[in-house]
């Protein structure tokens, strides 16, 4: 097993079925009580510790995915609100070493998780079927429709959660 992928690189399923599309939801409801269950009694040591050699902390891991969920919310807003809008891309890697990310407390990118997935998961619930095919344009991969961003998603959170659980199971803890 790749420990940079533990559960695999993600693929476009290119089901947009409404069965599939309820189970991605669902992923993403799920997702908030799943990292803090992955990091439930974890202490600062734990924490700093990489997922892999050369990879990032639990701690920035957590960081990283309140990012790019809060990141992609909005994507999925600016999509459903103008014309195939060309969004802003940021530099994971440099916010994953920014001070807040690098050595600050998780609880606050877990509530903010709980919270964000709270609005987001109503928001895909409400749309209707043809709001799935609005896109918008990603400087780096191109046009995105919202069905693609909930399958990317719905795996990047499972994708974290793993790196999290994966190393708790290595190491005991």
């Amino acid at each position: 097993m790749d420990p940079r992928y533990p559960i695999g690189k993600f693929t476009d399923s290119q089901d947009r079925s409404p069965e599939r599309r309820q189970t991605l939801i669902r992923n993403l409801a799920n997702l908030p009580s799943q990292m803090r269950a992955a990091t439930n009694g974890l202490g600062d040591v734990q924490l700093d510790a990489p997922y892999r050699d050369g990879g990032w902390t639990l701690r920035q891991v957590v960081h990283h995915v309140a990012d790019s969920h809060l990141n992609a919310y909005i994507r999925t807003r600016w999509a459903l609100t103008e014309d195939s809008p060309v969004i802003k891309a940021y530099d994971e890697v440099t916010w994953a070493e920014l001070p807040d990310a690098k050595l600050g407390p998780i609880e606050p990118s877990l509530a903010l998780l709980q919270a964000l997935h709270l609005r987001w998961v109503s928001l895909w619930r409400a749309l209707p079927e043809e709001a799935y095919s609005k896109t918008f344009i990603h400087p780096q991969s191109g046009a995105n429709t919202l069905a693609k961003q909930l399958e990317l998603y719905s795996w990047h959170g499972q994708h974290h959660v793993a790196h999290l659980t994966t190393l708790r199971q290595q190491k005991g803890w």
